[in-house]
């Protein structure tokens, strides 16, 4: 059951008037409140709740024309300007296949949404901001000056929900925990592992042998994925830039995956963080967050493709990284050399 004792929607909205430079995500842990609570509190003052109707959201984006798109996890944010176009609607998942905006969305995932706006000097700054039902961000679209704001104000109007309150009810529950019954041998794991031909199946076939993905990789053995070492990330980011080699990167959340595809150029460490700054990918790694590094390879049948995860002290995947290509394209061989050539740590301390 929640005990928490919340501020009043009039505590939240002082407290934010009073850290008017701190992020929203770290003002809401400040006050022991989710992010969507934090936003829940403006409504009515600098927000507006909107049905997280996904599909009509994403069918109704593409006339607002250039926007921001943001997905995040605890240890990154990934950030992409562009067009929400080749939109593929359904129930259980959907997809942006845009130039730029690439995404795979798990709509169910997705219960509170809110328009946002928020003044900072003479501008206004706009966004649609959504979040899960514990109250963290799933998936934020912020305009641009580029932005058509009328298609912008029609789409939020389609989707205004009747309840404004200014507080909502958040469903506390226990972190998601990997499936993982300890009982697969590694034969069984690698034959299953050796006959996919497809990268999507993998996680079928994690799921199906109720096995995690961290113990998959130890099982599998060397051929299929080793560990990395600990400055194997940065490497592989200046490394890409330097070489213009053409990546994927894909970044979670729970209800929402986004992916650059291409270049990227402008590197920038800062602290515990590293950043690519690039004209329409921006991305902000926590480097101290990552705890493990794989390098895994999985069959398709265009030949074996090769992905770079890193994981958090707690077993989460924060970031994956794979060499830019189409289905039915074998990987790059500059990728391809580039992750096989990173810094392993020795199997016989990775087991």
């Amino acid at each position: 059951m929640d005990q928490r004792v919340n501020p009043t929607p009039e505590e939240i909205r002082r407290a934010r008037d009073d850290n008017s430079k701190m992020r929203e995500r770290d003002l809401a842990i400040q006050l022991g409140i989710s992010e969507a609570e934090l936003v829940a509190a403006h409504c009515g003052v600098g927000a507006v709740r909107i049905e997280p109707r996904v599909n009509d959201l994403l069918t109704g984006l593409e006339a607002v024309g250039e926007v921001m798109a943001l997905t995040r996890n605890e240890s990154a944010v990934h950030e992409k300007i562009g067009v929400y176009d080749k939109v593929f609607p359904g129930e259980h998942s959907a997809m942006v296949l845009g130039a730029d905006i690439d995404l795979r969305i798990f709509p169910g995932v997705w219960k509170h949404g809110f328009a946002v706006e928020k003044r900072d000097g003479e501008e206004i700054r706009r966004s649609l901001q959504f979040f899960d039902a514990a109250g963290e961000a799933v998936h934020k679209v912020h305009l641009r000056p580029a932005s058509n704001l009328y298609a912008y104000q029609k789409l939020v109007a389609s989707l205004e929900s009747t309840n404004q309150s200014p507080t909502i009810d958040i469903e506390i529950g226990d972190a998601t925990v990997e499936t993982d019954d300890g009982s697969v041998s590694s034969d069984v794991l690698r034959e299953r592992w050796i006959s996919l031909t497809d990268t999507h199946q993998f996680f079928g076939m994690l799921r199906s042998l109720k096995i995690s993905r961290r113990r998959a990789m130890r099982l599998a053995g060397p051929d299929l994925a080793w560990q990395l070492d600990g400055d194997a990330v940065a490497a592989l980011m200046n490394l890409a830039a330097q070489d213009a080699i053409p990546i994927m990167c894909f970044v979670g959340s729970k209800g929402c995956i986004q992916i650059h595809s291409g270049p990227i150029a402008s590197i920038k460490p800062m602290g515990p963080w590293i950043n690519v700054l690039d004209e329409t990918f921006h991305l902000h790694l926590r480097l101290d967050h990552i705890r493990e590094t794989w390098v895994v390879r999985k069959p398709t049948k265009d030949g074996h493709v090769t992905s770079v995860e890193a994981y958090d002290g707690e077993g989460r995947l924060i970031i994956q990284f794979f060499g830019k290509r189409h289905e039915g394209e074998v990987e790059r061989d500059d990728w391809r050399f580039l992750a096989e050539h990173l810094p392993r740590i020795p199997c016989s301390t990775a087991a």
